[in-house]
This record gives C-alpha cells, sequence and structure tokens, in this order.
C-alpha cells in the first residue's frame, strides 16, 4: 500500500498528515507504530488524517505514535488547515473541523500563523476524565512516595499542569510518565510542567500520552494557562514558551473558548509503501 503524506511541524510538535479523501487510508495501530520510529519510519509525534465530514468542513482523526486515537491536538489542528489550504482541499482560510471532541474552527493568518478556537475548557472531573469527588482548581495526586499538586482540565483530552520553579530540571520523562498512567486519570493524561516568568509568560514541557515528551504540545498550552488563570497566577493573553517554538493563549474565563495561535511549517512531502 502506498500513501502519499506531508510532514509537518507547529512548533516542534511533529507530524505525519495524510490526505484521506483523495486516498483509501486503514491503518492498523501497529502500521502507525512503524511510520512513527524516528530511525525507520517518516518519525513523528502524531499521525493526521483528513477526512470528509456530514457536519464540517472535513473531519480530523488524530493518532499517538503508539497508535491510540486521541480527541484533540491543538498544534495538529493548525497544521491541518495548513494542509487542506495548500493541497487545495478547500478555497476557504477559515474551516470548521469534526473532532471527537467536537467542532473547532482553525483559520489560516494573513502572516502565515494560524489561530485556532479550541472550544471552552472543562473542569468537571467526569469530563476530563478525573477521579475526584468535586471540581476543584487544584488537587494533591499520590505519585509513588511523593505528592504533587496539580490542575486538572481537559482541552478536548484530559492534562494534568503543575507548576515547577524550573521547568528545564523538571522530571518531565521520569514523573511525567508516572502521572500520565496515574489510576485517578482512566484514560491516561498528558502531564504539563509549568514555569511562570510573569503574568503573561510561561515556559512549558509536557510529557503527552501515547507519544512521551514532545517539543509542544497545543493543548497542553492551552491547560497551563486556563490552570494557571484559574489560580490567580496569570493573565490573558499568555506568550507560552515551549522547547521548539512559541504559541500565543487568550482565554477570558469560565465558558468562554481558548483562542491559541501559532506558527505552522511544512517539512517534506513524499511517498511511504507499507506491508499489507
Amino acid at each position: 500500500m502506498e500513501i502519499n503524506f506531508t510532514k509537518m511541524h507547529g512548533a516542534g510538535n511533529d507530524f505525519m498528515v495524510i490526505d484521506a479523501i483523495n486516498q483509501s487510508i486503514n491503518l492498523t495501530p501497529l502500521q502507525i507504530q512503524a511510520l512513527a520510529h524516528r530511525q525507520f519510519g517518516v518519525g513523528f509525534d502524531q499521525l493526521l488524517l483528513v477526512e470528509k465530514s456530514t457536519m464540517a468542513d472535513f473531519k480530523y482523526r488524530i493518532f499517538n505514535a503508539d497508535g491510540s486515537e486521541v480527541a484533540q491536538c491543538g498544534n495538529g489542528a493548525r497544521c491541518f488547515v495548513r494542509f487542506v489550504v495548500d493541497n487545495h482541499l478547500t478555497e476557504k482560510r477559515e474551516i470548521s473541523v469534526e473532532t471527537a471532541s467536537g467542532i473547532i474552527t482553525p483559520k489560516l493568518e494573513e502572516n502565515g500563523f494560524v489561530t485556532v478556537n479550541m472550544g471552552a475548557p472543562k473542569f468537571a472531573p467526569n469530563e476530563i476524565p478525573f477521579v475526584a469527588d468535586n471540581a476543584s482548581n487544584a488537587y494533591t495526586l499520590e505519585v509513588g512516595e511523593q505528592n504533587v499538586t496539580i490542575s486538572a482540565v481537559s482541552m478536548g483530552n484530559p492534562h494534568a499542569v503543575q507548576i515547577v520553579d524550573d521547568v528545564e530540571l523538571a522530571p518531565v520523562v521520569t514523573l511525567g510518565g508516572q502521572i500520565e498512567v496515574h489510576p485517578r486519570f482512566p484514560e491516561r493524561v498528558n502531564a504539563g510542567f509549568m514555569q511562570i516568568v510573569d503574568a503573561h509568560h510561561i515556559k512549558l514541557r509536557v510529557f503527552e500520552r501515547g507519544s512521551g515528551e514532545t517539543l509542544a504540545c497545543g493543548t497542553g498550552a492551552c491547560a497551563a494557562v486556563v490552570a494557571g488563570i484559574q489560580l490567580g497566577k496569570l493573565q490573558s493573553p499568555v506568550q507560552v514558551s515551549a522547547r521548539g517554538g512559541q504559541l500565543q493563549i487568550a482565554w477570558l474565563g469560565d465558558g468562554a473558548p481558548v483562542m491559541m495561535t501559532g506558527p505552522t511549517e511544512n517539512v517534506f512531502t513524499g511517498t511511504v509503501t507499507l506491508k499489507t
């Protein structure tokens, strides 16, 4: 099976993007894992499928490097709109996109950046999902022999955000890996480590479920900013400095959508032949 694809990234969070409208695509988790391998495959954090939709301009499916399917990916959403415009699948610069967590509306700006309405964050434990009796701005999570203070929020996927003194010294891989599979998050979770520079600027690293640490995480940036605002430590808009680049996040408070703006880049196009 031959697959035409484009390799893209948004602030270093990289993707294999596939037009599944003009190609017949049916990949198994093992095939996705093989494609994701950075030495023997294309290499990516997530694989994105562009499909037809009956309720929006397009349907958007996201698969992690381990082959698991997830509901949302913010950096991927920005690459998605750039892909459909560049490949002449639409003449619109602002599109509606069906995802597993609802409709989003990414817009390709004139300067090449993309703004995405990521929808309103969710805090109810059953909507994240997170095991807790009541919603709170902060929870204590027992991880091994230590207690970690986190904020739990859903941006279409679950996030556990903690504040750290120095993001470069934070145990992102070890502690993030433990939090990802914590039993209080029944669908696993993305673990964010946020350093507050000032009220309008944070540094962020994220250990993503199914992919490990990535150079940037769009929904993670949204979740971190929302958590910081809820705790009274941040004010909108907020610049998020990830290892792969900068994102701008704006949120006006309860019930309002989170707006994310950032860059996208085409890396290369190619054709890969998969064994059936």
